[in-house]
């Protein structure tokens, strides 16, 4: 796997090392202010970079440091980084500033797919050619016209606040490799109703573009993802856009809102229905199986040179194993 580009004074997430002085660029990813026990605020920040995340909190000149420290902010850091047993590794920040341009290199602190946009966006409109029901291929044309709000929205777009495809253009990413994954899985079992399996995965995620916002290398949730929920946000910008389409087959647009509504898999998981049908059982699992390898892109980038093992990753249940990987 291709690895960040180092700039002259960066450090890494993953490069930290207890007791190491730092003085480099990060993104903050989150921001919060909290008060100590004498009434005094201090803030709790999250940092990151291509490698990963990190814990930091400020606890001096806060008033100065907080307008700088705005979630998606590329600042310029100075601290010390320490691993605690009991509260787990921090980095404790003594001066925080805005970063100048020639501090550091974009493709060190924002990831981004490892294919281009204007490749996926081919792929996407060669697997939608293939459509045969044609109430499917005009939703999705109608959907993801090139220049129309959601294609620009959807394009641009992360797939995840934290855990896969967690940056620009992640969702158009995540999204094109379900739909082929279904794809070429629909030939395979018996039964299942391409058109509607692939349009569902193209669709499934499409409330992401309302129940997320994106600043700069931060990913928040908007009060419509918090109060709503991406799924619910889905199901209803599809089945506005197909009740404006007449002659939409009835049962076509069951089937299809189904598989949005049920692509979690369990109600704990936020699904208001669980898969009742072949084609939203498919998406399901293969969106499933999409998020579960991000993760392991993710990982790797955040193991040092020559590490084969992660520590355990809440969305794996587990630690990753890369046995490509060679020892330094």
């Amino acid at each position: 796997m291709e690895q960040p580009t180092l700039t002259p004074d960066k450090v890494f997430v993953r490069d930290l090392a207890d007791g190491q002085a730092v003085d480099t660029v990060f993104v903050v990813k989150e921001r919060t202010r909290r008060t100590k026990r004498n009434g005094e605020p201090f803030l709790k920040l999250q940092l990151g970079d291509v490698t990963g995340q990190v814990e930091a909190v400020v606890w001096d000149s806060v008033e100065e440091i907080e307008p700088a420290a705005a979630p998606g902010a590329l600042v310029r850091v100075s601290g010390s980084f320490s691993v605690d047993q009991r509260y787990g590794s921090c980095l404790t920040v003594r001066s925080l500033r805005a970063a100048e341009d020639h501090e550091y290199e974009l493709a060190d602190l924002e990831e981004g797919p490892p294919r281009s946009v204007e490749q996926m966006a081919a792929d996407l409109r060669d697997l939608i050619a293939t459509m045969q029901e044609p109430h499917l291929r005009a939703l999705l044309e109608r959907c993801f016209a090139e220049g129309s709000e959601i294609w620009e929205r959807w394009s641009r777009a992360p797939a995840a606040k934290r855990y896969h495809q967690a940056y620009r253009h992640g969702l158009l990413e995540h999204c094109l490799s379900v739909a082929q994954g279904v794809s070429a899985l629909s030939a395979t079992f018996p039964g299942i109703d391409r058109a509607v399996a692939v349009a569902g995965a193209l669709l499934h995620d499409i409330g992401k573009i309302e129940s997320y916002e994106q600043v700069g290398g931060a990913i928040e949730l908007s009060d419509a993802g918090k109060l709503q929920g991406e799924i619910a946000l889905g199901y209803y910008l599809v089945r506005r856009m197909i009740e404006d389409m007449p002659g939409f087959p009835p049962d076509i647009a069951q089937a299809l809102l189904h598989i949005i509504l049920s692509h979690h898999g369990q109600l704990e998981h936020g699904s208001p229905v669980v898969p009742c049908t072949r084609e939203a059982t498919l998406v399901h699992m293969v969106d499933n199986l999409g998020g579960k390898l991000g993760s392991f892109d993710r990982i790797e980038k955040t193991l040092g040179d020559g590490e084969r093992w992660s520590g355990f990753d809440r969305a794996l249940s587990s630690s990753a194993y890369f046995a490509s990987r060679q020892a330094a």
